[in-house]
C-alpha cells in the first residue's frame, strides 16, 4: 500500500512546477509588471506557469492579491487606445497616402480596428502594425 500512495504523490506533484500569482491588485488593461507577480509552489490549473508568460503582458480581467494569473486572461499589450490620433497608411499599385485618423477603439499588433480619417470623416477598417500605424490598404 505504501508503494502506491508513493507513486500517487509523484505523479500528483511534479516536481518545480509552480503558478504566477499577483502581489497586488492588477486592474484590467493593465500592463503586468515585474513587482506585481511571484512564484508560488502550488500548482494551478490553466495559470501561468512561469514570469515571463505574464511580465509584459496585459490581463483582460482585474487579478487580486494571491490570485493566480491565468493565461486566458492575458493579451499582447494594446499599442491604440480609444479615440487616439493615428497614422493611417494606405498602398497601392505604387500609391502611398499617409493621413491622421482617430482610432474608434483599441487593439494591439495585428488587430483590426475601425478608424476614422480626420480629413474626409469617413470610417475605414485598418490592421494595427508596429508603433500604432494603422494600414488601410485594401486586402
Amino acid at each position: 500500500m505504501r508503494r502506491g500512495t508513493l507513486l500517487l504523490l509523484l505523479v500528483a506533484a511534479p516536481a518545480g512546477a509552480e503558478s504566477v500569482v499577483a502581489t497586488r491588485t492588477i486592474r484590467a488593461q493593465e500592463v503586468i509588471a515585474a513587482d506585481a507577480v511571484r512564484l508560488d509552489p502550488r500548482v494551478v490549473s490553466g495559470a501561468a506557469d512561469a514570469l515571463g508568460a505574464a511580465i509584459g503582458r496585459e490581463s483582460l480581467v482585474a487579478v487580486y492579491a494571491g490570485q493566480p494569473v491565468m493565461t486566458a486572461q492575458l493579451t499582447e499589450p494594446a499599442l491604440v487606445e480609444r479615440n487616439q490620433l493615428v497614422e493611417l497608411v494606405y498602398e497601392h499599385a505604387g500609391l502611398r497616402i499617409v493621413t491622421e485618423g482617430r482610432a474608434m477603439s483599441r487593439g494591439a499588433a495585428g488587430d483590426r480596428i475601425r478608424v476614422m480619417n480626420l480629413a474626409s470623416r469617413s470610417l475605414l477598417v485598418g490592421t494595427i502594425g508596429p508603433g500604432g500605424r494603422i494600414d488601410v490598404s485594401p486586402e
